[in-house]
């Protein structure tokens, strides 16, 4: 069986018992990155054989891992935090495994997008989360433009090497609406900044951003109308 296992975001108390039942008694563990895996395995007392398994090796650990499934093997998918198959290749082994007639189960638990979009503030009765947030600087404006006229509130996750550049061109693309910027959730410097676009970036600091950001942004009011 095929065990989507997810991990904590930051703060390694989140892990569920689940979870680390489940990864005490598959025969072996998928892991974006197998060092940071093996950090929380060891955290928690757990030694399993891993698999690197990520975008670089999509392919071939997956048909790898198929293998291990159906020779009878139990395999857990991890990602580096959160819940696997969101935002990396997790979903590509899902669907091989469901095509191959396989089982597959999820051990729910953390992920960053939810909590931000809680947390800030804005309406969550409909969300739309967008993934990733584009590289360059004109795939990512187009990007923006594609979600001016969406009513619900708007979640992305966003590199901390394109923080700024990322806001402003969500402020000229979409106006300058509510919005929430997330910082390294459950972790010791936990932060959400909180009120418009424009304000959020006047109140950004000199120094490279570090850590996980969530982009948190109002829909639009007219549309909703």
């Amino acid at each position: 069986m095929l065990y989507l296992v997810a991990t904590p975001i930051g703060n390694l108390g989140d892990i569920t018992l689940r979870a680390l039942e489940t990864l005490r008694q598959v025969d072996w563990v998928a892991s974006e990155d197998t060092r940071k895996t093996g950090h929380l395995l060891k955290h928690f007392g757990i030694s399993k054989p891993q698999i690197a398994f990520h975008a670089y090796n999509e392919e071939q650990a997956g048909r790898r891992i198929m293998d291990l499934l159906q020779e009878g093997k139990s395999v857990a998918l991890v990602t580096n935090a959160g819940t696997p198959g969101i935002a990396d290749p997790g979903y590509s082994l899902v669907r091989r495994a469901l095509d191959a007639g396989l089982e597959v189960t999820m051990i729910p638990g953390p992920t960053a997008f939810v909590m931000a979009a809680v947390l800030s503030g804005l309406p969550v009765h409909s969300f739309v989360f967008r993934g990733f947030v584009p590289r360059r600087p004109g795939a990512r404006r187009r990007f923006f433009e594609q979600d001016r006229a969406i009513p619900y509130t708007l979640v992305y996750y966003v590199s901390p090497h394109r923080l700024r550049a990322t806001l402003e061109d969500a402020l000229a693309a979409l106006g300058d609406r509510q919005a929430a910027l997330a910082n390294d959730l459950t972790k010791l410097f936990e932060h959400v900044e909180r009120g418009n676009l424009s304000a959020i970036i006047a109140r950004l600091g000199e120094a490279e951003p570090q850590g996980e950001f969530v982009l948190v942004i109002a829909g639009d009011r007219e549309a909703e109308g």
